[in-house]
């Protein structure tokens, strides 16, 4: 399985969510490596390229080390290597409860959808910077609508991105809106402007508590 290169190491690592609905929770957190979407604004570029391979087996041990029963599956794009991230969840005890952080293009498998327990499914925008007709895929993006544990998160700019998010028709009560920012300090700009486009629209703010407790900082 290829796995995300952080410091010279396999990315995984022991943290707490920083967004979404499980913001605060304690889990492991895997990046894989590779990802079909190359968004200008990516704070993990360095996940795009071949990673570091490492056996299922050897995965599912580390993962297991940290006694925790919490796993959130991240790229890159994990859904490139879902038959590896299949076997990799089979390992792992049936109560471990696994999140995956996907870009919405790719319908998973039957495997993946009987075994995760969240799908955070983050569609990219225009100002992404890729083609719009690679960035938004109708069929993946209805089947994740119709699954219960599916969030669907935006990075905005502002409430020039609310028509096209709009457009998706997937349900409100699901969507979370995310400001575009890299840093605690622009997030801490970014946040009031967004915070009132959640509140015109009826849907939820969506904090980035990695930034706001560690800024830049990776692997944390």
């Amino acid at each position: 399985m290829q796995i995300a290169s952080l410091h010279d190491a396999p990315e995984l690592f022991y943290s707490l969510q920083g967004e979404g609905v499980r913001m605060g929770t304690p889990a492991v957190f895997l990046r894989l490596a590779g990802c079909n979407l190359h968004c200008h604004w990516c704070d993990t570029k360095y996940s795009w390229k071949k990673g570091m391979e490492v056996p299922v087996e050897e995965l599912a041990a580390r993962i297991g080390a940290f006694g925790c029963n919490n796993l959130v599956v991240t790229g890159g794009e994990p859904l490139l290597q879902q038959e590896e991230l299949a076997a990799l969840l089979a390992l792992l005890p049936p109560d471990a409860f696994v999140e995956v952080e996907t870009n919405g293009t790719i319908c998973p498998s039957t495997d993946l959808l009987g075994r995760v327990g969240q799908w955070n499914v983050s569609p990219k925008l225009q100002h992404a910077g890729n083609p719009m007709d690679a960035a938004l895929q109708s069929e993946a993006l209805a089947l994740f609508g119709g699954l219960p544990h599916a969030w669907f998160k935006f990075v905005v700019q502002g409430e020039a991105d609310w028509p096209a998010i709009e457009a998706l028709q997937l349900p409100h009560d699901r969507i979370v809106l995310m400001p575009l920012a890299a840093t605690r300090d622009a997030l801490a700009q970014a946040r009031p402007a967004v915070a009132e486009m959640c509140l015109r629209h009826r849907v939820r703010l969506g904090e980035r508590m990695h930034l706001v407790l560690w800024d830049t900082k990776k692997g944390v």
